[in-house]
């Protein structure tokens, strides 16, 4: 059994300044005994224009705190990766790092990547976000177009860990369950969530989309969002929360900042996985192994 916890955040456009507020969330959350803490999507900026995310993009160092430092000392390059890599180690803790833009070849686009730490403060894992949001919401809820400056990834990214095996998926992909049934073929026990929804689609389909990503693969959902008004006009559905294999939702913080946290069990997991073992008796053609 491990504490987590899911942090929500209403980021704006400082680094520093966002940086400063998930120091805060995550230290109160370690306080309390969260082992394994999941940052929102876009938890370190959310630039005032969608082209703002170039100005922001870092290197992919890798690795530690000490090797960001070693490659620029003035981190102005991997600020972001060197403040999760640092924390991580200092609180002993597992951090998946929501989103951050990192370069990428083309130098008119970033990838959106969800960096898992471990707590020695090294990258354990990165998923790059497969899923882009480009969608018109109409005059009122406004029009996103991330393609147009984010470069979409194509791998599905499960990685062992002292918890489980825990998946990676980031707002948009909460949509897709192929990309679930994918992790569910790699025996995931604990999929991570980032997101910043949408107000509007977040009254909508939010809590069910979450629930039943839940149900259908028997695995925690621990889903992190923002939640609020931003400095740019955008508002951000939030709900934050933590979802048991059966679907119930364990906590969740609705609205503001903080953190869901809650205690999960993958040894009980295995134990509903055995005695109802729906994974096993799936029929149609799909990646499942």
């Amino acid at each position: 059994m491990v504490k987590v916890a899911a942090i929500q955040m209403a980021s704006g456009s400082n680094v520093n300044g966002n940086i400063s507020e998930a120091s805060r969330l995550i230290s109160d959350a370690a306080a309390q005994g969260a082992k394994l803490i999941v940052l929102p999507e876009n938890f370190s900026h959310m630039g005032m224009a969608e082209a703002d995310v170039l100005t922001v993009a870092e290197d992919f160092i890798g690795g530690s705190e000490k090797r960001c430092r070693v490659e620029d000392d003035r981190q102005t390059h991997c600020q972001v990766q060197a403040f999760l890599s640092s924390i991580a180690k200092e609180k002993g803790i597992w951090i998946v790092g929501g989103t951050i833009p990192l370069k990428s070849k083309d130098s008119k686009k970033v990838h959106s990547a969800c960096l898992v730490f471990n707590d020695q403060g090294e990258v354990a894992a990165r998923y790059d976000k497969v899923h882009l949001f480009d969608v018109d919401l109409g005059e009122k809820c406004g029009t996103y177009n991330e393609s147009t400056y984010i470069e979409a990834g194509d791998r599905v990214t499960v990685v062992d860990t002292p918890f489980g095996k825990l998946g990676l998926a980031i707002c948009y992909d909460l949509r897709f369950p192929e990309l679930f049934r994918d992790m569910a073929a790699q025996k995931v026990d604990i999929i991570c969530l980032v997101s910043s929804f949408t107000a509007t689609t977040g009254k909508a389909h939010w809590e069910v989309l979450n629930r039943a990503r839940a149900i259908e693969n028997l695995s925690y959902v621990i889903s992190s969002a923002q939640g609020g008004y931003h400095v740019n006009g955008r508002e951000t559905f939030g709900d934050s929360m933590i979802v048991d294999p059966w679907g119930g939702v364990i906590d969740r913080l609705v609205r503001g900042s903080g953190f869901a946290i809650a205690k999960i069990d993958t040894t009980q997991l295995q134990t509903i996985r055995k005695k109802f073992p729906v994974l096993e008796h799936i029929k149609l053609p799909c990646r499942m192994k």
